[in-house]
Parts: structure tokens; sequence; C-alpha cells
């Protein structure tokens, strides 16, 4: 994993303000426009208030001389984010972590344990770095993967504690008629091992009806949640299924139904309106389908869903898999393209990656205000609409602590115009020289203010 790796285990002294897990973040903007600090304590946001009138909680003492105005991934203490926005982490409710990073391997894609959770680790730590702080990944249970891939990602599950929650949905091929008995022993073995959801692709077995029964009434006997992979290309049989959804705890969703757009008008209208009885969750992916090469749209309807009173979350699908050999893994993309593509408002972008994400998960309401869940990303820049269009620099926090930053720093060559246009003007860092690659004397745009003395603001990304 060339680019990020997990932080080496922690032991904390009596006086080490991680183990206290308090952070004070200055100078935040929020989508409303104020600027703001805000106190993080044991995991939730302890204070918010306007800036400049929160301190660090008096046991974490000062920094040190000369210390940067920031932590690296894992401490505490006091983080300056003047010029980034304050947001609700994001959380991705349909990743493919058994098959991430496989798109460039050659021959059969190997689901040796140590292989998928290497791809799983990799693949989570990627989309942690965009800003992922839960994940729900679809695991294929049977065939050739057995219970081997879903072992795997357990153990990614395990090893990633602290950083981001990772849970996983158990997909068996075939469910019904007599091939269908080993995938339901192997689903319920699936369950006993651990996996938190239980799922598949109804559309794949020879009795799409029969495999939604069977893993609803596997989902009943041990009380986990739902998740299936469906285009909802057949009007009768979405309507039976939002029939057998309806009322069951801790809840359904499915996705990507990117073939609701292919219907008629008035039969998306019927289906939305059962959806929404049902209390089903649409989860699309505005990045690319999974698991198929020649539907490259996942995206649903999503304002006619949403309209019609569905909760509609979007995830990231396939990650550079042969599904999307170009996937990024990245929420704020799948905002973004809402918003350009789909006619969504940003606000309604985002929120389809934070907060119908995490209630897609069962995870509970974030907002920045005390009381709530320190699960917060901050961007580089001071609106929505700016940050889903070049959010280049971000920090991610995870239970109230710093897990992932990443520092963008853009220089362009020398010009004498460019005082006289008053752009911003990065000061020099005696790196390089001014105009040339590594100095700090070059002209910035927005984020080329990333930089103080040539160097992301918070240093390198650990």
């Amino acid at each position: 994993m060339p680019d990020s790796q997990p932080q080496p285990p922690h032991s904390p002294s009596p006086s080490d303000p991680a183990d206290r897990g308090s952070l004070l973040l200055s100078g935040a903007r929020l989508t409303d426009g104020r600027t703001v600090d805000v106190r993080l304590h044991a995991g939730r946001i302890e204070a918010v208030g306007t800036a400049g009138s929160l301190t660090p909680r008096r046991t974490l003492g000062s920094l040190p001389p000369g210390r940067a105005p920031g932590p690296r991934p894992g401490s505490g203490g006091h983080l300056d984010l003047g010029g980034y926005l304050l947001l609700p982490a994001p959380a991705d409710p349909h990743v493919h972590a058994d098959t991430a990073l496989t798109a460039d391997v050659p021959g059969p894609v190997s689901y040796q344990p140590e292989d998928v959770q290497r791809r799983a680790t990799e693949a989570a730590l990627l989309q942690l770095g965009h800003g992922a702080t839960a994940l729900r990944a679809h695991v294929r249970v049977g065939d050739v993967a057995g219970l081997g891939a879903l072992t795997a990602v357990l153990r990614t599950r395990r090893s990633l504690r602290g950083l981001a929650a990772l849970t996983a949905v158990a997909m068996p091929r075939v469910l019904t008629g007599v091939a269908g008995a080993d995938g339901l022993a192997m689903l319920r073995d699936a369950v006993k091992m651990g996996a938190d959801v239980v799922g598949g692709c109804p559309d794949l077995d020879p009795d799409p009806a029969g495999y939604v029964e069977t893993v609803l009434e596997v989902a009943a006997e041990h009380g986990c949640p739902v998740d299936l992979h469906t285009d909802a290309a057949d009007p009768a049989r979405l309507a039976r299924l939002a029939a057998m959804a309806g009322g069951l705890r801790p809840g359904v969703a499915i996705g990507p139904c990117d073939g609701l757009g292919r219907l008629p008008a008035d039969a998306v209208s019927r289906a939305a309106d059962q959806l929404a009885a049902a209390g089903v969750t649409v989860v699309c992916l505005p990045q690319g389908a999974c698991g198929t090469v020649d539907r490259p749209d996942g995206t649903a309807p999503v304002r006619l869903l949403r309209a019609a009173g569905v909760r509609v979350a979007a995830g990231s699908g396939a990650l550079r898999d042969v599904s999307n050999p170009v996937g990024r893994g990245d929420p704020l993309e799948a905002a973004y393209l809402l918003a350009s593509r789909h006619g969504l408002r940003p606000e309604e972008a985002y929120d389809a990656v934070s907060a119908a994400a995490r209630s897609a998960l069962g995870l509970p309401e974030v907002r920045v205000e005390a009381g709530f869940p320190a699960e917060l990303l901050a961007v580089r820049g001071d609106r929505l609409a700016g940050a889903l269009s070049l959010a280049y620099s971000r920090i991610v926090v995870h239970r109230g602590r710093v897990v992932a930053r990443t520092s963008a720093v853009r220089e362009y060559g020398d010009s004498t115009a460019a005082p006289d246009l008053g752009l911003p003007r990065q000061s020099g860092g005696g790196r390089g020289q001014p105009g040339k690659p590594g100095g700090g004397d070059g002209y910035g745009g927005r984020d080329g203010r990333d930089g103080r003395d040539g160097r992301g603001e918070h240093g390198d990304m650990a």
C-alpha cells in the first residue's frame, strides 16, 4: 500500500492527549456561513462556539515550540481549520472490498484470504482518505470464494478498528431450488461468523422472489439488516419486494436500481410510492454500477425517488475492478455527480453520501452540534458547492481523532500580471526558486493557499 498505511499500535502515556480523546478544531467554517470553534472529547462533539471562544481542555497543555499547527493522524490537541469547511463525515453504504483493486491483475482474481485482506485494507484506507469513516462491504460467499473472502474482510474490520467502521454483507449467488441449498447453508454460516448484514443479488437467481423471501427469513431470524443488489427493472418484482420488506427491522436497502430509469414514468412513480411506504432505502451508484460491464450507469432517478419520500443514499460501488477500472471510491465525487448530472442541489447531494448513507447503515445522525458523534470531514473551501468541485485537501476525524489527512499544494509559474490582479500568492519556503517546481513562490488559486512555506498546511499525509 504505497500511499497510506494504518497507524502502528499506540500505547498512550497518562498525559497523552490522544488517551483522553480531546481535540479543539478552531476557525472552521460551517455550511450556514458561521465560523466556529468545535471541541471534541471522548468521541463526541463536546461544544461548539463562535470563533475564538473555546480553548483546549486545560489538561491538554501547550504545544511544543515549533510544532506544526495541526496534529498528525492519531494525535489530539489543537487543529487550526482556518480556510476549511467542516462537514459531517461521509459514509459509504456500498463497496466491494473483496474485488477492489483487481482491474489490472493478470489472470483470475485470487480469493485467498491473505490477498483479499490486503486489497480490502488498501481499499478501505483509500476511502478513509477521501473522508468515509464508515463502510459497508458487500462480500461474495460460496462458489470459488467460499467463506474465505468474508473471513478476510472480517479480519480487515478488526485491523481498522479506531480508523474506520467496516461492516460486511454476506452475498450468496443462489438461494432457491436444489442448487440453493448450499448457498443457504453458506449464508447461515456467514452470519454465525460475524457478517453484519444479509443480502445478495436476487436477479441472478432462477427464482428472484424466492431469493428475497429466503434472505428476509434469515434476516428476521438473526435480527440483521438486509441489503440487496437489483436493477429494479421489473415493476412487479419490485412491488413484491417492497411488500415483503415493509416494516422489517432493522431495515432494508436495495440498489443500484438503475433499471428504474428505463421504465415508463407512471411505473417509476408507482414503484417510488411503494418503496417509500415500505421504508426501503435506495442506494444509487453515481460513479458507476458494479458487478456488470454492460450497464455502466448506476444512478437511479434520484429526484423522483426523493420527491416520493424514498430515502436515497449514494455509494461508490466498484473501486478499480473489472466493473469500473477507474472507480475512485470517493463519496464527494458521488455527491458531485448527483449535483452536476442529476439535478440535486449541493446540500441534497451531500446528504446522500452523509446523513442518508449513515441512516442506511443504521448509524446515528451527525451534526456539527454539541452531543453528536465526532465523525467529521474538513475540506479546503468556504462553500459546499466549491468543496464538491475542488475537494483536494481533506482532514478526516473518526471518533474524535484525526485519522487521515490529504494536503494539496497548487503552484503556478511566476507572472508579472498576478500582483496587479490581486491574486493570492504563496510565500517562499526556500525549497526552490520562485516559479519553479518545489518553490513556494508561484501564484496559487484557492487551493494554492493550502501551502505555508511551500508545504501542505498541516504537513505531509501520514
